[in-house]
């Protein structure tokens, strides 16, 4: 590889959704379905879902179910009739079907991955996606598991529903480092949102961002804390 970055570390943590898969611009799709179910007012939807989700997701970070507040926040913004539980029934219901089919690895992170894993470097995954999503993506999305299966490359999976907190906070990269029982300066992060970065500095860990366009509104401060920058997994292979 030609990642210099790498060459003392022991552990690579990778995000999922928008660094190691192509998933943000599916979940914009979800939400603009969602809204268009929910919304009592009859306007077309003209938000930037991405960006509403980033701002709402961060208010809601310490809550015991951000997701189910991110709905009642949908709820309120469009004035919706249906319950929180109803539109998070709705929200899911939709999302399942983009996840088994439509996900798939960003271009060359699986060669990366299997490098990784041949020069015998340590790989965890910490997500804040929902435990159930990311079981569709460990065990029903074919497009995943026909490059390469995440159980039979990386040591630990950690999800939404392995930790109290959501990034920005750093909770779920110490985890992480503590079962793998690896140091911070001996890891790297792989990440590509704000949220994500800022936990992975809070950790005591180097951060090294992937790009994704998703996360343009926030680029200049992403790139401000990131240590290390690439435009696609090409660079390091």
């Amino acid at each position: 590889m030609k990642a210099e970055f790498l060459k003392d570390k022991k552990l690579v943590i990778f995000d999922m959704d928008g660094t190691l898969i192509d998933s943000l611009g599916v979940w914009n799709a979800v939400d603009e379905r969602v809204v268009s179910i929910i919304r009592n007012d009859g306007l077309n939807n003209k938000d930037n879902m991405q960006q509403l989700r980033d701002e709402a997701l961060r208010v809601f970070s310490t809550s015991p179910n951000p997701y189910i507040e991110y709905c009642i926040f949908l709820k309120e913004k469009y004035k919706s009739s249906l319950t929180k539980e109803e539109i998070y029934d709705i929200r899911y219901k939709i999302a399942n079907e983009y996840l088994e089919r439509d996900i798939d690895y960003k271009p060359n992170a699986e060669r990366f991955i299997k490098e990784l894993k041949k020069e015998g470097y340590l790989l965890a995954i910490a997500s804040t996606t929902q435990s159930n999503n990311m079981a569709i993506y460990r065990f029903k999305n074919e497009n995943i598991m026909s490059k390469a299966k995440i159980d039979d490359y990386f040591d630990v999976v950690f999800a939404r529903g392995d930790c109290y907190e959501i990034k920005p906070h750093p909770e779920i990269f110490l985890k992480v480092l503590s079962t793998l029982n690896v140091k911070a300066e001996d890891a790297i992060v792989f990440e590509d949102s704000l949220v994500g970065v800022e936990a992975a500095k809070r950790a005591g860990m180097e951060c090294c961002i992937v790009y994704d366009k998703y996360s343009d509104h926030d680029r200049e401060k992403i790139n401000a804390l990131a240590d290390y920058t690439i435009n696609s997994y090409d660079e390091l292979l």
